[in-house]
C-alpha cells in the first residue's frame, strides 16, 4: 500500500466525525439544519460560498443532481456559508473532544505535523482543496486538526474524481462499480440518491463496456480500472508524503484514528477498513 493511501485511512476518519459523531449532527440540527443532508451539503459546500447545486453536484461527483438540488440553493435561506462553517468547527470540535479526551498531547503533535503537511499542499486544479484552504489553519489544536484532516482529504478527493473522469466513469457508474467489489448497493445507491433506473442504465453502460457481470458483480477488466484509478489518486495525493517522516505522521495518527473509526459505519460510504491498515 503506498504511504497517501495509508495516510488517507487515517486522516479520513478524523475529519469524518463532521457526518457521523452525534456531536457534530446535533449541531446542524440546534443551527435549523434538520435532516443529516441539509446540514452534510451545507457544512461540506460552504468554503465553496453560496453555491447552487450545479458546482456541488461537478465537485462531489458521486450524488445525483437532484439529490443536491434538493438541499441546494434552499440551506442558504437557513443558514449563511459562514454560519455553516462555524458550525461545522463548533460539532467536529466537540466530537473530537470527546472522542480524544486523554490524548491532548497526541493531539498537538498530531495538529502540528499534519498542520505543516496541510499547509505546504499545491491545490491547482483542486477547487474544494483550495476553498478549504483559503480559510486557514486555526491555532487551537482540535480545531487545526480536523481542518488538516479536511484539507488533506479534499485535496485527495478532487484528484480521485479526476482521475475517475480520465478512467470515463461518471458519478453513478462509481458507485455501481464499487457496489460490484466491496461497499453493498444498499449502502451506496440510498446515500447518494440515484433512482434505480439510474442506477440500472449505469450498470448497463458499465456492461457493455465488459466492466460488469451480468450478476452485478465487477469483472476483471472492472476491478482492474478501479485499481488504475485508486493507483492514480495515490500517485496525485503522493507529494505530501515523500519523504521518511511519513511513517512518524502514520504512527503519531493511528490511534486517533482506531478513536474516531468508533463513531463511523462499517461498512461506509468512503471504503475505509477497521481497523486502520498498518501501511
Amino acid at each position: 500500500m503506498s504511504d497517501a493511501r495509508a495516510l488517507w485511512q487515517l486522516f479520513e476518519p478524523i475529519h469524518a466525525v463532521t457526518y457521523f459523531a452525534p456531536a457534530a449532527k446535533d449541531a446542524f440540527e440546534q443551527a435549523g439544519l434538520r435532516g443529516f443532508w441539509r446540514g452534510y451539503f451545507a457544512g461540506r459546500a460552504a468554503p465553496l460560498g453560496p453555491v447552487g447545486p450545479e458546482p456541488v453536484t461537478a465537485s462531489f461527483l458521486n450524488f445525483a443532481p437532484g439529490m443536491v438540488a434538493r438541499a441546494l440553493p434552499s440551506v442558504w435561506e437557513i443558514t449563511s456559508p459562514g454560519q455553516a462553517l462555524e458550525t461545522r468547527r463548533l460539532g467536529a470540535r466537540s466530537a473530537l473532544a470527546r472522542l480524544l479526551a486523554g490524548r491532548e498531547r497526541e493531539v498537538e503533535k498530531a495538529a502540528a505535523m499534519l498542520g505543516e503537511r496541510a499547509g505546504e499542499l499545491d491545490c491547482g486544479g483542486r477547487v474544494l482543496a483550495a476553498a478549504n484552504a483559503a480559510l486557514g489553519l486555526p491555532v487551537d489544536p482540535l480545531d487545526r486538526l480536523w481542518q488538516a484532516a479536511t484539507l488533506l482529504r479534499e485535496h485527495r478527493g478532487d484528484g480521485h474524481v479526476a482521475a475517475l473522469i480520465a478512467a470515463g466513469l461518471d458519478g453513478c457508474e462509481v458507485l455501481v462499480l464499487r457496489s460490484g467489489i466491496d461497499v453493498p448497493r444498499s449502502m451506496l445507491q440510498p446515500n447518494r440518491g440515484w433512482t434505480d433506473e439510474e442506477w440500472d442504465a449505469a450498470a448497463l453502460r458499465l456492461a457493455e463496456r465488459g466492466l460488469l457481470a451480468a450478476d452485478g458483480t465487477a469483472t476483471e477488466a472492472g476491478r482492474g480500472l478501479l485499481a488504475e484509478v485508486e493507483d492514480a489518486t495515490d500517485l496525485a495525493a503522493s507529494r505530501p508524503w515523500r519523504d521518511s517522516a511519513a511513517g512518524e505522521v502514520a504512527e503519531l495518527l493511528r490511534p486517533l484514528a482506531v478513536a474516531c473509526a468508533a463513531v463511523l459505519p462499517d461498512p461506509n460510504p468512503m471504503g475505509l477498513r477497521f481497523p486502520p491498515a498498518a501501511g
